[in-house]
């Protein structure tokens, strides 16, 4: 590590002339990256994909739909009304992407007293959408009374919601983050450091994500989320980086004192960014699209505040040197370490007290997790004000019915459907499929003809009448091998009951080659491949930071003992979170908990919180060492590093907290996810429950199988 430091110093132009370039060529691309998000991310390789693929190229189901609502106007005639509708289809119709429209003026179900809505459907998957939602909303101009949503225009919407978000986050955020520089620091530039450190980080990691957003497709969350977590960390690491070279500049010239400093804090930072590297690894074992573009993601964007950190930083240190103490607006801080002392000898007093008291309250925090309801994020994750989720929940309100849904059966028999024993295995089919309570409906030939045998079917299809008339349904559910089913639900797609069932249903042996499709498969497959795979998630995590830990401090303890105070603290935010949204207290809309928060709150921040849990040991650890009192070596421990480490949680804090006052459900949900995570760390566990087991185990802190104990003599002399 000598070497490499003795490096950066002696090559700081290069380096900075590099970042400047890096920048610059890196903002081209980072300007490029909201246009080449799409899509929520929830997408995983499975049956309900390939289903998804056969109902477009074999069976003319629309790649997408567009829906356009029609609200009739209080003095608007009826005749009115039906003209505007028609005028309107009229012209969207000769748009070049229509493949077809489906009109309310045709079908009666898609009109009701004053409202109505058309369905536009587009066939061609390379269409970019947004090119065509922009046409379309052209066509229709500002005419009131007439509003474009579907799907791909909430995507759209999400989109744009998270480039506003982002910037009402940044705006709030930074200005504390600044603030707390300038209590820290004391000085504009010692505190302006590391938010032009966050800055760049950003900068480089959106161009680097908007080179991968060609190859690949990123989630649209990554716009809040990416920065999000390399902002925070960025100024964090500064902060701790900064920290410490100001600390060795008063004990060396500026060259040593940064050798110094990268060898102390540049390792710090180093060990920091792997146990969130471990999480993010961790998390991508799901194989769920939006937890590998967020650890795509987060690795991009904590590369980058890594890189930053331990080269441009240094570099600008070595050019500014003892400047970095220019312009000081708040006085000479005072040392704070005889208050933490005095706090610390608090705590060593009452340790039983002070640890089942703070036990307590994170227990009563995880009581609400038992109520937790998981949801796939879905229009509720756009803001309200966005005309197209309030179009989109009418035409839901008023013409979709309600608990109900459809699965799609898409089954291959070699020889066809259409000769007898394939009629029989169809009919044998049906029933199977309408065998469970909760099924409606099973649309087949059958249904669609009224003949309940395959003999009478078979024959119906013989004669040359009859099969005229019977063409129409054959051509909608049969193609060559392959035949589809619709089958209709009692129960919402992502009810228990619905996925239960799909599950049954793919792992059941049936008598032809079956799969299984449609919105109830979607959320069944999404659901499953978490639940199957968090397990593997969390041995990931738990057992690396265990053997990392092991390896750190030369204990088993003090790793046994910061994964269960983080797993209780986790599970503490979950609980409060829970209170929050589903609850709606404190200003909070009331609302479920988006699926993917557990996994990525808890991947991310078990790996910030070791940052915590490694810079106070490591004092405590430094002064055992020395004096082999371990009462005595906590409250050192405690004393010199409680300033830095709740400077860095309050940075942490106001970065990811600032996503309080966003739109987007999920991002909010996340970034105060976060937020009361690190706090929780910050204070009852970092504070209270890590001194106060510490006293309570004394020497047994540092026990390690099969190593010699030291005497205390000993590691005094």
């Amino acid at each position: 590590m000598r070497k490499f430091a003795s490096l950066i110093v002696r090559s700081y132009k290069l380096l900075i002339t590099f970042w400047i370039i890096a920048a610059i060529g890196m903002g081209y691309f980072a300007i490029q990256l909201p246009s080449l998000l799409e899509g929520d991310g929830f997408r995983t390789d499975g049956e309900y994909e390939k289903v998804e693929n056969i109902l477009q190229e074999e069976f003319d189901f629309p790649a997408s739909t567009l829906l356009v609502l029609f609200e009739q106007g209080a003095d608007e005639s009826d005749e009115s009304f039906r003209s505007t509708i028609s005028n309107k289809l009229t012209e969207l119709d000769d748009l070049p992407n229509v493949s077809s429209v489906q009109s309310p003026l045709e079908d009666e179900s898609m009109q009701k007293d004053d409202l109505a809505y058309a369905a536009l459907h587009f066939d061609d998957e390379s269409l970019n959408m947004s090119q065509v939602i922009k046409d379309v909303k052209n066509t229709i101009g500002t005419q009131e009374g007439i509003t474009v949503t579907g799907a791909p225009v909430i995507s759209e919407d999400i989109n744009k919601a998270s480039q506003k978000d982002l910037k009402r986050a940044e705006l709030i955020g930074l200005p504390f983050a600044l603030l707390i520089l300038l209590i820290a620091f004391g000085t504009v530039v010692a505190s302006l450091l590391p938010l032009i450190i966050g800055g760049i980080t950003i900068v480089i990691g959106f161009g680097v994500l908007a080179i991968v957003g060609q190859q690949m497709e990123l989630s649209i969350f990554i716009l809040n989320i990416a920065p999000m977590i390399g902002l925070a960390l960025s100024i964090d690491f500064a902060l701790l980086f900064i920290n410490r070279y100001k600390e060795e500049l008063q004990k060396q010239d500026k060259a040593a004192a940064l050798v110094t400093t990268i060898e102390t804090a540049g390792r710090s930072i180093l060990f920091s960014a792997l146990c969130v590297f471990i999480g993010l690894a961790a998390m991508s074992v799901i194989r769920v699209d939006i937890f590998t573009n967020i650890a795509i993601g987060g690795t991009v964007v904590i590369t980058a505040a890594v890189l930053s950190s331990i080269t441009l930083l240094p570099s600008l240190l070595y050019v500014l040197g003892t400047r970095i103490h220019k312009w000081r607006i708040i006085p000479s801080e005072k040392d704070t370490t005889p208050r933490w002392r005095k706090f610390g000898r608090v705590v060593m007093k009452h340790p039983v007290i002070i640890a089942m008291v703070s036990f307590i309250i994170l227990l009563i925090g995880v009581i609400p997790v038992t109520n937790m309801n998981l949801t796939i994020p879905t229009i509720t994750a756009l803001p309200e004000s966005y005309d197209s989720r309030a179009a989109y929940e009418q035409i839901d309100a008023e013409f979709m019915e309600e608990s109900q849904s459809t699965a799609y059966v898409v089954a291959q028999r070699e020889g066809g459907w259409l000769e007898k024993d394939g009629l029989k295995q169809m009919e044998q089919l049906q029933e199977k499929l309408q065998e469970p309570d909760i099924v409606n409906s099973v649309q087949t030939l059958y249904s669609e003809s009224d003949i309940e045998s395959a003999d009478k079917l078979a024959a119906a299809l013989d004669r040359p009448q009859t099969r005229e008339q019977l063409d129409p349904a054959v051509e909608q559910f049969i193609e060559g091998d392959q035949l589809m089913i619709p089958v209709q639900l009692s129960v919402t797609a992502n009810s228990n009951e619905a996925q239960d069932l799909l599950y049954e249903w793919s792992n059941s042996d049936w008598e032809v080659s079956t799969m299984f499709g449609g919105q109830p498969k979607f959320n069944q497959e999404i659901y499953t491949e978490i639940f199957d795979k968090i397990g593997i998630t969390l041995a990931i995590i738990l057992i690396s930071t265990f053997i990392i830990l092991t390896i750190a401090f030369k204990s088993v303890v003090i790793p046994l003992k910061a994964i269960l105070m983080n797993v209780i603290g986790l599970s503490s935010t979950f609980g409060i979170l829970v209170w929050l949204f589903q609850g709606g207290h404190l200003g909070m809309n009331e609302t479920d908990i988006s699926l993917i928060l557990p996994v990525i709150v808890f991947s991310l921040v078990f790996g910030l919180s070791m940052d915590y849990e490694v810079f106070l040991i490591s004092r405590i650890q430094e002064f055992y060492q020395k004096t082999g009192d371990n009462t005595k070596a906590t409250i050192e421990g405690l004393a010199t590093t409680s300033k830095i480490i709740t400077s860095a949680a309050l940075i942490m804090i106001v970065i990811t907290g600032a996503f309080a006052f966003t739109g987007v459900v999920p991002v909010k949900q996340i970034g105060v996810g976060i937020a009361i995570a690190i706090f929780i760390d910050a204070t009852i566990i970092r504070l209270l429950l890590v001194p106060s087991l510490m006293k309570m185990l004394g020497d047994w802190n540092w026990w390690l199988p099969f190593r010699k104990k030291k005497k205390k003599s000993q590691a005094r002399t």
